[in-house]
């Protein structure tokens, strides 16, 4: 993979530095001063890069998108069975441990609220659920199979992503209210129930590891 231009590397610098002005004083707050000086940038060059702060904002979003497509790659690098590779969707987006990034979710919150008065703001969050309803029916496609009808796996994906952008407020808005990593867990009981039966989406061993009962 060749390496980022300087460009590219300058757009990110300031991209990240929205991700955390916005996490400490809202999309209101984050000011171009306030974004340059926690990108350690002129403002100059700030609208060099970006014409305006709501074009910030928009690349905010497609990275912040990328960020769980990311971990979610990671995750499913070793999944072997369409239950680990749901396994593996789920925990990229709900699960604390490697990967997880709290400020992502805090601006991810943030974005679904200026996705409500925004419209070019909400076109590409709209896409980006869009997205991740399209791939998330597709897992639990292969897993239902005949199971269940085609709405009704519609319904279990709009189910489990709607679980999820509740999570995400929580865990922002009141935390401490919130067992401990318990959004993963809970969608996954709930999609081995609504797909009508027991099934194993105990993550994938390490490579070279095996799991304890697995055939010697």
């Amino acid at each position: 993979m060749g390496r980022k231009s300087n460009t590219e590397e300058r757009r990110m610098q300031i991209v990240n530095a929205l991700l955390r002005v916005m996490t400490k004083k809202g999309y209101e707050g984050a000011t171009i001063q306030a974004i340059a000086a926690e990108a350690g940038l002129t403002p100059g060059l700030i609208h060099y890069h970006f014409k305006a702060k709501r074009e910030i904002l928009l690349a905010l979003v497609e990275y912040v998108v990328s960020i769980g497509e990311t971990r979610y790659r990671m995750l499913s690098v070793d999944a072997q069975t369409p239950q680990q590779q749901l396994r593996a969707f789920v925990d990229a987006r709900l699960a604390l441990g490697k990967g997880a990034d709290p400020e992502a979710v805090k601006a991810w919150v943030l974005i679904g609220a200026e996705a409500v008065r925004v419209d070019d703001v909400r076109e590409l969050y709209c896409e980006a659920i869009a997205m991740q309803m399209k791939e998330l029916a597709q897992l639990l496609w292969n897993i239902a199979g005949d199971r269940l009808a085609a709405e009704d796996i519609r319904k279990l994906a709009a189910m489990v992503l709607a679980t999820m952008e509740g999570a995400y407020q929580l865990a922002v808005t009141n935390p401490d209210s919130m067992p401990k990593n318990f959004a993963a867990e809970m969608v996954m009981e709930t999609i081995v129930k609504a797909c009508g039966g027991e099934f194993s989406t105990a993550k994938p061993a390490p490579p070279g590891r095996r799991r304890k009962g697995d055939a010697r």
